[in-house]
């Protein structure tokens, strides 16, 4: 059996014979042209060297389908990671209560089956809440894990290919939770979500959250402003106001390490307002504050690296050994593209973010409304719109490489980039286009941006 990974936490094993029934039931359904090419069988034992060739080829496998859109988002496939999920954890389908927090610690118990899927667990805590159904789709679940402090570390945004009890409850360990929060990035949506008492106060807990936990940076004086609207229980003018400060709407990520400006560097990443802010502190120990813009990311990607473990296979999950890195290529200036690297054990939350500010960009650009981008009930049963590609954290695979090749500047020149065909790019040390997230939000810029 393949041990699948998400986040470098066991997600699952399955057979070869299993995906090459999940292959053949995405053909007939989305045709042989679509779907990618499936490790062929073989008539005889494989050898060492075939059995890791082979496992490589359906990591590519897994990973190229997980990060189209069409077939990243089919029900087929999620369908077939939850069940796959639920089987190795062997956690049989059953009613539970299960706990989740608001930003301010208070605690919502629903009552779900082990087998509901992440959106239903999200209706269910909308509905204990009286979140009216036009408003779900502007909050997510998130998993986290609590540290000493009180305050979150998070570890990513659920997907719809798993089940949100059997993802925490496998993790054997009570400082995993989940949460709820805002899940948009542009705060003109917080007028939306403020119409509404519900929408309202839980925008307000998650602000006051922030602004506690050092994300949402305050002066003395706006402090003060801020106590006073809290005393007086001014909910929207205090959001109002809380709107106006460094890092609202951001996601604080822990310190990590990254190359830029040069290699090593501590750094501390948030991620919100279209872009990732860095906060580094240098080998001098002066710490350097910049911003990288979203739309000026030519593509990115997550690579994993897991050295070979000598001890029993699959002990203790979420094991750091695995290492994430997510690289980006950055446009510099007019001429000039640059990979910047991060490593940090958040690498796929991060990846998640800047899609997720690209999509909404996307949608915003195209004229469509955020509430678009969200639910849309058929026969009963809640589908993604079109207009909301597949989040994609594609699902890794062990993967023995731990000497990968530092990455390489692609071009000095961004002529020589072809900008939509990520896969013709002109570095010779390039992985394959599969592993690279094209930003198509990078498209439209122009020389007055620079």
């Amino acid at each position: 059996a393949y041990n699948i990974h998400v986040n470098g936490v066991l997600h699952c094993r399955v057979r070869y014979s299993q995906l090459l029934g999940l292959h053949e039931q995405l053909r007939k359904e989305y045709g042989a042209n679509v779907v990618p090419a499936f490790p062929p069988k073989k008539i005889f034992t494989l050898t060492p060297a075939e059995v890791e060739q082979r496992r490589e080829q359906l990591e590519k496998y897994m990973q190229a389908v997980r990060q189209d859109p069409t077939l990243g988002g089919s029900e087929t496939f999620n369908s077939f990671l939850r069940k796959a999920q639920q089987e190795t954890q062997q956690i049989p389908t059953e009613e539970v209560v299960l706990e989740v927090l608001l930003s301010n610690g208070q605690k919502v118990k629903v009552t779900i089956l082990t087998s509901d899927q992440t959106e239903d667990v999200l209706e269910a805590v909308a509905s204990k809440l009286d979140l009216p159904d036009d408003l779900v789709g502007y909050f997510s679940l998130f998993l986290v894990r609590e540290t000493k402090d009180g305050a979150f570390s998070f570890v990513r945004k659920l997907q719809e290919f798993e089940l949100p009890y059997v993802s925490v409850t496998s993790l054997h360990n009570p400082e995993f939770r989940i949460i709820l929060r805002k899940s948009y990035w542009d705060s003109s949506y917080d007028d939306d979500v403020m119409e509404h008492r519900v929408g309202l106060n839980l925008l307000y807990a998650q602000t006051v959250s922030d602004i506690e936990h050092g994300w949402i940076l305050v002066n003395k004086e706006q402090h003060r402003q801020l106590k006073s609207l809290q005393e007086k229980v001014s909910k929207k003018e205090f959001i109002r106001l809380a709107q106006t400060l460094k890092y609202y709407g951001y996601l604080k990520f822990d310190p990590c390490i990254t190359d830029f400006p040069e290699k090593g560097c501590h750094v501390v990443v948030s991620a919100g307002n279209n872009e990732l802010n860095f906060q580094v502190r240098l080998p001098n120990e002066q710490i350097k504050e910049g911003s990288f813009k979203v739309t000026r990311m030519r593509c990115w990607r997550v690579t994993s690296s897991v050295p070979m473990s000598n001890g029993p296979s699959g002990s203790s999950p979420g094991k750091s050994e695995v290492k994430l890195e997510l690289a980006f290529e950055y446009l510099m200036s007019k001429d000039r593209l640059q990979w910047v690297t991060i490593t940090s054990p958040q690498a796929i939350m991060l990846s998640i973010c800047l899609q997720s500010m690209v999509d909404e960009l996307m949608v915003k650009k195209s004229g469509g409304s955020i509430r678009k981008m969200f639910r849309r009930r058929v026969n009963g049963a809640l589908r993604r719109s079109d207009s909301q590609q597949a989040v994609k954290s594609p699902p890794l695979l062990d993967s023995p490489d731990a000497s990968r090749e530092p990455m390489a500047k692609l071009s000095s020149k961004l002529t020589s980039v072809s900008l939509r065909g990520i896969s013709h790019s002109s570095s010779a040390n390039d992985v394959g286009a599969n592993d690279f997230h094209g930003n198509y939000a990078f498209e439209g810029i122009g020389d007055e941006d620079l």
